[in-house]
């Protein structure tokens, strides 16, 4: 493990793995620096950094909490590599990412995978302030109750897959990361930030799993249209979470390109 001290003091941990050029991983809801464990032919290619996002394994969660704060962490760790590095995002991750490109954090290219941006027809969440909500359950120590509120109410899962985690013994880790699902909403906050995309001005591919909901798929095109030169790839027989050995030969064509 490796650490690195972002804009605000906060230490940010992170690993490093492979050879070759930096690869950035900013990743989503629920996961730490050890969920993308790149395919041993990938990190022949690049060296890969994932961190933990703060508040969550090895990093602190100074406070108070802010969006940008999370844009800084990503370019403390862009830092880090001693390089501008490619950067790669899934879900919340991604927003960071893009949102962090936009703000002129140096990256050679960015590939996001699924920014959760809401559009017009995203489901609602049937609470005014989803966060409020689970920081009230965090606090009346319920937080397998959060879990399942974010995975029914915010992300809308499917029925069947929010049943069959009623008393799953793998709940408990989920429930770890809880006080940090308020940022995942802080970061993505706001429906498509077009004309924060528009400011990107690096290559970018978006990816969107072509079965995912129509909403979704929505949102990631109009964020490839919106960012000047973006380009929109669909991942046939995959949602929101293809795995690595599906993602980064995807990875290693756009960034091979640059």
């Amino acid at each position: 493990m490796n650490t690195v001290t972002s804009a605000d003091g906060t230490v940010i941990a992170y690993d490093r793995a492979g050879a070759g050029p930096a690869l950035v991983v900013s990743v989503g809801a629920f996961c730490d620096r050890h969920t993308f464990v790149p395919p041993a032919e990938f990190s022949g290619s690049y060296t890969v950094y994932t961190y933990d996002r703060r508040g969550r394994g090895d990093s602190g969660d100074t406070q108070p909490y802010a969006p940008e704060r999370e844009y800084e962490d990503l370019a403390a760790v862009a830092a880090a590599t001693g390089e501008r590095p490619f950067v790669f995002g899934h879900s919340s991750g991604a927003a960071i990412a893009l949102r962090a490109a936009a703000r002129g954090v140096p990256m050679r290219a960015l590939v996001a995978y699924e920014a959760p941006f809401a559009v017009d027809d995203t489901p609602q969440v049937p609470v005014p302030d989803p966060a409020a909500h689970i920081r009230e359950l965090i606090g009346q120590d319920r937080r397998e109750d959060a879990v399942m509120f974010w995975m029914r109410d915010v992300v809308h899962a499917p029925a069947e897959a929010v049943a069959a985690m009623t008393g799953a013994p793998w709940l408990a880790g989920l429930a770890a990361f809880t006080p940090t699902l308020p940022y995942d909403i802080a970061v993505t906050d706001g429906g498509v930030p077009v004309a924060e995309l528009a400011r990107i001005g690096i290559p970018a591919l978006v990816l969107s799993g072509a079965d995912s909901p129509d909403w979704f798929r929505r949102s990631v095109a109009d964020q490839a249209d919106a960012i000047p030169g973006g380009r929109l790839v669909t991942i046939a027989g995959y949602n929101h979470n293809a795995p690595p050995e599906v993602i980064t030969p995807m990875l290693k064509e756009f960034f091979g390109g640059v």
